[in-house]
Parts: structure tokens; sequence; C-alpha cells
């Protein structure tokens, strides 16, 4: 019998059983974490040797690094509300975007910061799904499923998707309506990210980079962690790195899994948060020290990385 992905990864988390919240599917499992850590509840419902689809409701007490070691799987979710980041390699995690994943079976570590409500829905694909059943199926038609997850992730303009994750939080069926039910999820998620990497959306194939390119993309983005505050220009980005502005951006996103533009907004609102709750300042006067002119401008990034205004951040991790 095949073990359970989602129990693995949550019984190293220290989550226990606990029972299934009204809201949810009485298909699925509900669990929380231990109390020492935080409170909520993580449902799922699996295909053993699948899928699994789940729905989370989390807040650590404090901050808190979670980690398991990743088994072999692919996945996309979608967060209403999240302050995290992932640590190996470190990567801001945002709400109201997809993030597509591609386990590497190492030791997955994130920090999540206290009091902060983790919301989202899941979608996770094993190897007995996108390898086996897939090619079985669709003998040499599917795409590379890792290639086609991965193309997707940091998309905010994908509506299709985040409206199936959100139908899959909200179904309350049981029995073989649920099975059926999450079954087509997956089958129309699949074809949902299919046929964005079909019409071009897909990132294009990467060349290898050089290591004199990657100690020039090391220069450029420790320079961005000393200057975000500070106006950036591309110019002077790729001055720094020997590089012409098309090579550079490319290469940085290669290296780092995200755009430069990303990456300076991630550290200005990482440091917006510190600001907000360690400091009395206004979120005009926030918004000024990390490098935005407009208040307006900053909540609206700010509501979209978090899921919550400024004004409301601080009063709930204050």
């Amino acid at each position: 019998m095949n073990e359970s992905l989602p129990l693995s990864c949550l019984e190293q988390m220290q989550f226990h059983p606990c029972p299934c919240k009204d809201f949810l599917s009485p298909a699925g499992l509900c669990f929380e974490p231990d109390p020492a850590i935080g409170e909520g509840y993580y449902w799922y419902y699996e295909r053993p040797g699948m899928f699994a689809v789940a729905v989370m409701d989390l807040r650590a007490r404090e901050d808190y690094i979670m980690e398991y070691q990743q088994p072999d799987f692919i996945s996309v979710n979608y967060y209403d509300t999240i302050s995290a980041e992932e640590l190996s390699p470190y990567k801001r995690m945002s709400a109201h975007c997809i993030r597509g994943h591609v386990s590497d079976q190492s030791l997955y570590r994130a920090r999540v910061h206290k009091n902060m409500p983790i919301r989202g829905t899941e979608l996770i694909l094993m190897p007995g799904y996108y390898h086996d059943y897939l090619e079985e199926r669709y003998p040499g038609q599917f795409p590379d499923p890792k290639a086609a997850f991965l193309s997707v992730d940091g998309s905010t303009d994908f509506p299709e998707l985040v409206l199936l994750l959100k139908q899959i939080g909200r179904f309350q069926g049981a029995g073989m309506a649920a099975d059926l039910y999450f079954e087509s999820k997956v089958a129309e998620a699949l074809s949902l990210i299919i046929e964005k990497t079909r019409t071009g959306t897909a990132a294009p194939a990467e060349r290898v980079l050089s290591d004199e390119d990657r100690q020039q993309l090391d220069s450029v983005k420790s320079y961005i962690e000393d200057h975000f505050a500070f106006e950036i220009r591309a110019d002077q980005l790729a001055k720094l790195a020997c590089m012409g502005q098309t090579k550079l951006r490319a290469s940085f996103k290669q290296c780092y899994g995200c755009t430069i533009t990303e990456y300076i907004q991630s550290r200005r609102l990482a440091h917006a948060e510190f600001l907000l709750l360690k400091t009395e300042f206004s979120v005009g006067q926030v918004a000024e020290a990390v490098g935005y002119h407009h208040a307006g401008r900053f909540s609206t990034l700010f509501k979209g990385n978090t899921g919550l205004l400024p004004e409301e951040y601080r009063k709930l991790m204050g």
C-alpha cells in the first residue's frame, strides 16, 4: 500500500489528527499543529500514490521554522494570506499568486511569522499520477510535468486556476461524489496548466550559467540588498554585472527564481514588515523608508503580498 504523502510531512511537523471541520468535506482528513506551535487546521483528501488536495488555515504562536523531508511530488498552491520565507534557497512566499513547486527530495525549510494567518489551497501530484498514469493514458503526449508546473510559478494572471483552487476549498461533498469531484478537479487543473504552457507562457529553454555569471549575479543581488530603499536603475545593475540588460534580466530570474523587480519588492516589503512592528512610523513614513513615494501604492503592494493592508498587519501582528 502506498504511504500517505501529506501524512508523512505533517507528522514531521508535529501535526496531529483532529475532528473534520463542518465546512470541509468529510471525505478528507483533518490535522492540527501541536498547541505549543500554533493553531488552526490542515485538511487533505488523498488518492494514495496518485494525488492530494489540501486546504489550510494556520497560525503560529511564535516565529517558527517549518521543516520536513520532501518526498517526490509536484504541486501548485494559492495563498489568500501568508507571511513566510523559504530558506533553502531563500524565497519570499507571497499571497495572491500561483506557486508552482517541484520537490528535489531534499529537506524543505521555511520560516513562518507569528500570528500571521496562512490560508490557502494546494494541489499535489505524485509520480504515480504525473508519470505512470498519464503516460499510460496519453503515451508520448504529455509534456514535461515538472517544467509545466514551474512555468506557472509566480503567476498573478491565472484566474482560472485560482478559481479552481478556491472551489476545492468550498466543496463539502462526501463518498463517491467527493471521489469524482476531486479527481475531476485535478484533471481540470492539469488541463489549465498544460494550456497555459502551450500558449507560450512557459519559460524558454535555459542556458547554463558560467561561474563568472553567477559571481556577477551575486554582486547584483548584494547591491540590491544594500540599496533596496533607493532608486535602482536597470542600467546601473547591468554595468555592475558586466552584462546587457536583456541577459541580466534572464540570468537573474534563472539563478534566483524571480525577476529583479520582484526581488527588490520582496526586500522592501520584508523591511516594511519589520518597521510596522518595531516602530511607530505611520504607513506613509514606512512606505518612504523602504523606497515608495506613494503610501497608496505601497499599501496595494503590501496587501497583494501578504493578504493584509499595512494597518491590518500591524494590528494583527503587534
